[in-house]
């Protein structure tokens, strides 16, 4: 049986020496592995104890054997996985972010009816309403495009909000 000093020595150089090789061969032939660092770990574990319990003629040949085999299993693991995944989101509750065919139409018809009151208002009124609430320009930014004063953006928002209640009032939306 080797010395405490010895299998340290042997751990060092025969196994933890090859763990950068042994990463980067793992990326570069199995691409797709999820985790090459746990498989390294279990590599090195399971070398080390067939090691212990028995003798290892050609450790490096091992690691990368061992490392192979390990890869191919976690391949064909994540391979099997994602239709029983899958099996599992079919019996999920979801809730559809999409309307109904009937609130669609309903959403539509909404929007028509405020399109045509909006519209209906005179163009000055039509122009500072759409610019705020619309576009989301500020009273000032307004009378500034306009060439209006900031008291008439105001007066012609109220103006717009209150004739557009009394067009969907009239037709029963209000």
């Amino acid at each position: 049986m080797p010395s405490a000093p010895d299998k340290d020595r042997w751990f060092r150089e025969e196994l933890v020496a090859h763990t950068e090789p042994l990463r980067r061969w793992l990326q570069g032939r199995y691409p797709s592995i999820i985790d090459a660092d746990n498989i390294v770990q279990e590599t090195i574990t399971r070398v080390w104890r067939e090691r212990v319990f028995g003798h290892v003629t050609s450790p490096q040949a091992m690691l990368y054997t061992t490392a192979r085999n390990l890869a191919i299993d976690q391949l064909r693991r994540h391979r099997i996985a994602p239709m029983e995944y899958m099996a599992e989101i079919a019996d999920l509750p979801v809730f559809d972010t999409e309307p109904s065919p009937s609130e669609a139409a309903a959403r539509n018809q909404e929007l028509e009816l405020l399109t045509a009151a909006i519209q209906s208002l005179p163009d000055k009124c039509r122009q500072v309403l759409t610019l705020r609430k619309i576009y989301g320009l500020s009273q000032k930014e307004i009378a500034a495009h306009l060439g209006i004063s900031e008291n008439t953006v105001e007066s012609q928002i109220g103006n717009g909000m209150r004739r557009i209640a009394k067009y969907l009032a009239h037709e029963g939306l209000a």
